[in-house]
C-alpha cells in the first residue's frame, strides 16, 4: 500500500494525541507548524502539557553540534515509554532524517516513521501505513513535490507569522550541509506569498516575517535581482499589516534597492539580520563566502546611512579550520566597526558531509573556546552600549506571549520594539493582551533587553489582540469528536531564544 492509497479521512481519530519536538532554525520551527496542522487535519489533538502523547514527532536539525547524539539519546529514553504504551508511534523528520535515512531505524528500531525535508505532507499517511503494516516506514524524497506553504498549518501565535518565500539554497558554503538536505532554491510565486499574507492579516495577524534560507536571493528563478525589494514594497500596500521583517539575507545578494525598500516602506521594520561568519578575507574565501570584509561593512554603512536607527544583528563562527590569531583579530575588528545590536556566536565543529570537516588545520578546542569567550565579551559590551542609546526613547511595543520568563514575579509584561529589541514593561492598569500595542518610555538597558519601569503611556487594542482572545476562548471549549481547530489558523512562534538562534537558515 502506497502513501497515496491512504486518505486522512480513513484514519482520523480524535482520541489520539501528538507531540512535536523541534530542533534547529526558523525553517524547522515553521515546518513544525505545518506538521501540527497536518496531524490535526487528520484528527489528532495536541497532547496536554505533561501528558504522554500517542505520536511523538522529532523534527531534527543536522547543523547543531552533536545533533545525532541528542536525537538518539532522546529516542533511547522513549523506548521504554513506548514499550508500556500500546499503539504509541515515534516519527523522525527534518534535516537529520534526510541525511541519515536508514541509519535511524537501524540504531533505533522502535522508530515507526522516518521522513525527510521534502515530504512532510506525507506524515499522517506514513503513520497509518506503519500501524497497518506493523513495520517501520522510511520515505525520503530527493526533491520537493509540493511547496510546503500549501499544507495545513497550526500557527503558534495569533499576532505574528512566518511566511516562507522560498525553500532551499544555491550557495556552497563549506561549513553548511543545508543545500544537500533541502535542495536547490525554489521560489514561491509572488501572488501566492501576498495571498498568504493577506489571509493572515484578515485573521488578525499584524506582523509577518518573510522566511528563506537565502531570503534576498528571491527572484533567482526568474532572473529578477530586484524581486525581493519589490516584494517588500508590495507588503507595504497590505492594509492592516503593521510590521514586516525578513530573515536571513546573504551579503552577496544584498542590493541597494532592498535598502531603499526598507527605508521607504513604512511597515518594513528597520531591523536587519546579516550573517558575517568571519571578518577575515582568507577565512571567508575558505568558507566559500563570496564577499569580503569591506563589501560587508559597506552594506552596513549604506543601511545606516538610509536608516540611522537600524538594529543590525549577525552570525559569527569562531575557530573555522585554518583560522589564525590574525584572522580572528579581523573578526573582532569588524565587530567593533559594525557595532551589532546582537550577535549569535558559534564555535566551529565538524559537520559530516561538509567540505570543512575534511580540511587540514582544525583548530584545537581550547583555542576555539578562548577566542569564543573574547568575542562574546566584546559583543556583550557593544550590545550594552547600543542598548543604552535607547534609554529615554518612547517606543511602541507589540505585546508578546511567553517572552518574559520573570514577568509574573516582576509584575511586568514583555514585547518587541519595532527594531525587534526585547522590552519588559510595567503592567498597565487597563487590560492588555498579546498582540496589542503599548507605548512606553525606556528607562534602563541591559545587554539583551530594555526596561520601561514607568507607567505605560498608552495601550492600543488591536485586531491581533482580538484574535488572541478568540483563540483562548476556543481552546477553553470542549472539542466534540471530529471537529478540528479551525485550520489553517494564524500566527507564528515568538522569536527564538538565544540558545535556538538562527543557524542553518542564516548562510
Amino acid at each position: 500500500m502506497g502513501t497515496a492509497d491512504i486518505s486522512a479521512d480513513s484514519f482520523a481519530d480524535t482520541s489520539r494525541t501528538y507531540d512535536i519536538r523541534t530542533y534547529g532554525c526558523q525553517m524547522n520551527v515553521h515546518d513544525s507548524e505545518r506538521l501540527s496542522g497536518l496531524l490535526e487535519d487528520a484528527g489528532y489533538a495536541r497532547v496536554a502539557t505533561g501528558g504522554e502523547a500517542d505520536v511523538v514527532v522529532f523534527n531534527t536539525c543536522a547543523v547543531r553540534e552533536n545533533a545525532d547524539n541528542k536525537l538518539y539519546g532522546n529516542l533511547g529514553r522513549l523506548a521504554s515509554v513506548k514499550a508500556q504504551h500500546p499503539g504509541m508511534q515515534i516519527a523522525v523528520g527534518g534535516c537529520l532524517a534526510q541525511k541519515d535515512r536508514d541509519t535511524i531505524v537501524k540504531k533505533a528500531p522502535w522508530v515507526d516513521v522516518v521522513f525527510g525535508t521534502h515530504n512532510i505532507g506525507h506524515l499522517p499517511a506514513l503513520l497509518e501505513r506503519a500501524r497497518v503494516q506493523e513495520e517501520a516506514q522510511v520515505e525520503i524524497l530527493e526533491s520537493l513535490e509540493v511547496f510546503p506553504s500549501t499544507l495545513p498549518t497550526r500557527r503558534e501565535s495569533a499576532y505574528a507569522a512566518w511566511v516562507s518565500i522560498s525553500v532551499g539554497c544555491n550557495n556552497t558554503c563549506t561549513f553548511c550541509i543545508v543545500p544537500a538536505l533541502r535542495g536547490k532554491e525554489k521560489d514561491r510565486r509572488t501572488g501566492d506569498i501576498l495571498g498568504e499574507v493577506e489571509a493572515l492579516v484578515n485573521e488578525g495577524v499584524v506582523e509577518v516575517t518573510l522566511l528563506g534560507q537565502n531570503v534576498n536571493a528571491y527572484g533567482s528563478d526568474i532572473g529578477d535581482r530586484q524581486a525581493f525589494g519589490k516584494l517588500l514594497r508590495a507588503c507595504g500596500e497590505i492594509e492592516g499589516l503593521e510590521r514586516v521583517r525578513f530573515t536571513s539575507p546573504h551579503p552577496k545578494d544584498f542590493t541597494d534597492d532592498v535598502i531603499s525598500a526598507m527605508a521607504e516602506t513604512p511597515n518594513v521594520m528597520h531591523q536587519l539580520h546579516m550573517p558575517l561568519q568571519s571578518g577575515s578575507d582568507e577565512i571567508l574565501r575558505a568558507m566559500r563566502r563570496s564577499y569580503r570584509q569591506e563589501r560587508y561593512l559597506g552594506i552596513i554603512e549604506r543601511v545606516r546611512a538610509a536608516m540611522p536607527d537600524a538594529a543590525i544583528s549577525t552570525d559569527i563562527i569562531v575557530g573555522f579550520p585554518g583560522e589564525t590569531e590574525e584572522d580572528f583579530e579581523q573578526t573582532l575588528e569588524v565587530v567593533r566597526r559594525a557595532r551589532f545590536a546582537q550577535a549569535f556566536t558559534f564555535q566551529y565543529s565538524k559537520r559530516p558531509g561538509t567540505p570543512a570537516a575534511e580540511m587540514e588545520n582544525q583548530i584545537p578546542k581550547a583555542v576555539v573556546q578562548a577566542r569564543y569567550e573574547r568575542l562574546v565579551e566584546l559583543q556583550e559590551q557593544i550590545s550594552w552600549e547600543e542598548n543604552k542609546k535607547q534609554v529615554g526613547r518612547v517606543l511602541e511595543v507589540l505585546v508578546a506571549e511567553g517572552e518574559g520568563r520573570k514577568d509574573e514575579a516582576t509584575a511586568r509584561l514583555s514585547g518587541r520594539a519595532p527594531d525587534n529589541r526585547l522590552v519588559h514593561f510595567t503592567r498597565p492598569e487597563e487590560p492588555v493582551r498579546p498582540g496589542d500595542m503599548v507605548t512606553v518610555e525606556i528607562t534602563y538597558a541591559a545587554p539583551h533587553h530594555l526596561l520601561a519601569e514607568g507607567p505605560t503611556l498608552s495601550v492600543r487594542r488591536t485586531r491581533a489582540g482580538d484574535a488572541w482572545e478568540r483563540r483562548q476562548a476556543e481552546a477553553a471549549k470542549p472539542k466534540p469528536a471530529g471537529v478540528l481547530l479551525g485550520l489553517p489558523s494564524i500566527g507564528a512562534p515568538a522569536p527564538l531564544p538565544l540558545a535556538e538562534a538562527p543557524g542553518c537558515s542564516t548562510c
